[in-house]
């Protein structure tokens, strides 16, 4: 497997992806109803970065990273991870997390925020502690889990 920056070719297997997740509705707070256009703004622009994890050309997932806020927040990052369902539980996500990372120290960031965690999402919670982030606060019933109903949204720091 390859993480690389994001090329357009890719972007027929990013949309597979991002239409995938979106649509299960149980871990990003999109529209579930996203349409094309809408999730093309998965691709960011300098100086932020989106790249893509692939394997035989195949992309099997995809990460965006970049400063969290502007100004004055600027000095903190933030990254989004999706990775196809077909090719979870291979290391992918772990792949970008650490890529992101060293993306973001690399530029001097002094650390990393994740703004909105689902809870119930314990698999990426896990993953992201193992890497040094904590749950600094949780925004109770803030996510609509089309299962389990509303729960709340983590928001995660890792200070460099």
């Amino acid at each position: 497997m390859l993480i690389r920056e994001f090329e357009e070719q890719d972007w027929p297997g990013v949309w597979r992806i991002v239409r995938e997740v979106v649509r299960a509705a149980d871990t990003f707070a999109y529209d579930p109803g996203m349409d094309e256009a809408a999730a093309r703004g998965w691709i960011e622009v300098p100086p932020a970065v989106t790249v893509v994890a692939v394997e035989d050309d195949r992309v099997l997932g995809t990460a965006k990273m970049g400063p969290n806020r502007e100004g004055p927040g600027a000095h903190v990052s933030t990254a989004s991870f999706m990775v196809a369902a077909e090719a979870r539980g291979r290391g992918i996500g772990d792949a970008l997390v650490r890529h992101a990372l060293a993306w973001a120290r690399a530029r001097g960031f002094a650390g990393m925020q994740f703004n909105a965690v689902v809870e119930s999402n314990t698999g990426a919670v896990r993953l992201y502690e193992r890497y040094g982030f904590e749950v600094i606060g949780t925004v109770p019933e803030a996510f609509d889990h089309p299962e389990l109903g509303r729960v709340g949204l983590h928001v995660m720091y890792c200070r460099f």
